[in-house]
């Protein structure tokens, strides 16, 4: 599908636009449900010398059936999560800078403020730490990811995002990253004043939740 490996190109180039990438450390995917092909960005290419060509079609077994580059080492974590969250066909992974603050410590990123509870409907679960080896990062996201909400920190590591389409799955990671930010100022903030912080009640996350995914939000 052309237009879908033109779309992931477009995605990837979003993430050093967008301040989430430094370096070659980040990766978009997109899939093509019908032919099960995934689309990903290829492993080491710098994004300021990507071309959409460069973009990797590959099974779900990692093989190559599009394109000459090997594809983002990272690719057995993609294929991982498309094969067990079906409803999803975008993939994000960022090492962005506050977001992966919150890694580094262990440390979910609790939902202070309304908009975090528009879109993500709660905290921002964090994973354990895992290695890198075969399946354990993708189970270790299967098991702390929550419903309602698109994004997980896997711990010493990153983000990773998911929504219906790459373009939206960077916009999650976007997502994580600004309310990152909030968080971290708010609670340094607190340590200043030394005035406590709480978490938006579960009763008042559920309400924006359910206002910004169609009861109210947006246009028809």
């Amino acid at each position: 599908m052309v237009n879908l490996r033109k779309k992931v190109y477009d995605a990837n180039m979003m993430l050093p636009a967008y301040g989430l990438v430094a370096g070659t450390q980040g990766n978009v995917s997109g899939i093509d449900r019908k032919s099960g092909i995934i689309y990903i960005k290829p492993s080491g290419v710098p994004y300021e010398k990507m071309k959409p060509s460069d973009i990797v079609g590959i099974d779900f077994d990692g093989d190559v059936v599009t394109g000459k580059l090997k594809p983002s080492v990272d690719w057995i974590h993609h294929t991982f999560i498309y094969r067990h969250i079906p409803e999803i066909g975008g993939i994000v992974h960022t090492h962005s800078i506050y977001a992966t603050a919150f890694a580094a410590c262990g440390i979910p990123i609790p939902c202070l403020t309304t908009g975090q509870a528009d879109i993500f409907g709660g905290e921002i679960p964090v994973t354990g730490y895992v290695d890198n080896r075969s399946d354990n990062i993708g189970k270790e996201i299967l098991k702390h990811r929550k419903n309602g909400c698109p994004a997980v920190i896997l711990g010493k590591h990153g983000v990773f995002a998911f929504d219906s389409t790459p373009e939206k799955a960077v916009f999650i990671a976007q997502m994580v990253e600004y309310f990152a930010k909030i968080n971290l100022f708010a609670i340094i903030l607190t340590n200043y004043t030394g005035k406590p912080i709480k978490s938006l009640p579960a009763g008042e996350i559920k309400k924006w939740y359910e206002r910004y995914h169609g009861k109210g939000y947006g246009q028809k």
